[in-house]
């Protein structure tokens, strides 16, 4: 089984890279294929742009986007490491999300309908957040989140969500609470 992370923090020391080298080495010690998309170390250029849709009209991919989308394709499990800012996916991420499952790639339109072009794909989401889980689960933050990340990005493309895992007000909890949470990247369903 071969293994894409979409990974987007800028902080190279963050915890989200710490979350991101423990999914890397589980996966790589239980002999997995792992390729890493690091878009801020890329320079992933996240503006969809006219130039993009003058392509996309011509039948041709920007170079860029052709390279995700052909990382994307030989991929069994899709796994999107981020923090939650403002309650929704980083900007690079969301610039990721616009430019490569575009038209024809994730999706289509056929016969008045919307079908999702990547089937048999599993999507597994990582997320860490600065507030405390009650704020998340009482106000249903969670529930928009995975709404509108699982369901009005991954399953509209065709794929399934095998899991979506909050880590909470990461900025403000102890190293050991830390510590066990990189842990428990070893329980999810890879």
């Amino acid at each position: 089984m071969k293994y894409l992370i979409i990974y987007a923090h800028p902080n190279p020391k963050s915890f989200n890279a710490a979350i991101k080298e423990q999914v890397v080495s589980y996966l790589k010690s239980k002999g997995k294929e792992v390729v890493v998309r690091d878009l801020y170390q890329l320079g992933f250029n996240p503006t969809l742009s006219g130039n993009d849709f003058a392509q996309f009209l011509q039948g041709q991919i920007p170079l860029d986007i052709k390279k995700e989308q052909e990382l994307i394709g030989e991929a069994d499990t899709l796994i999107i490491i981020h923090p939650i800012w403002w309650f929704n996916l980083p900007a690079i991420l969301k610039g990721y999300i616009d430019r490569v499952f575009s038209h024809g790639f994730a999706y289509k339109f056929a016969d008045g309908e919307i079908k999702g072009l990547l089937t048999g794909k599993n999507v597994i989401i990582i997320n860490t957040t600065g507030g405390p889980q009650e704020n998340y689960e009482n106000f249903g933050y969670k529930d928009a989140l995975k709404l509108t990340i699982c369901n009005g990005i991954f399953a509209f493309c065709g794929m399934s969500v095998k899991s979506h895992k909050f880590f909470y007000a990461v900025p403000t909890v102890s190293n050991d609470a830390r510590t066990k949470m990189l842990e428990e990247i070893k329980a999810l369903d890879f």
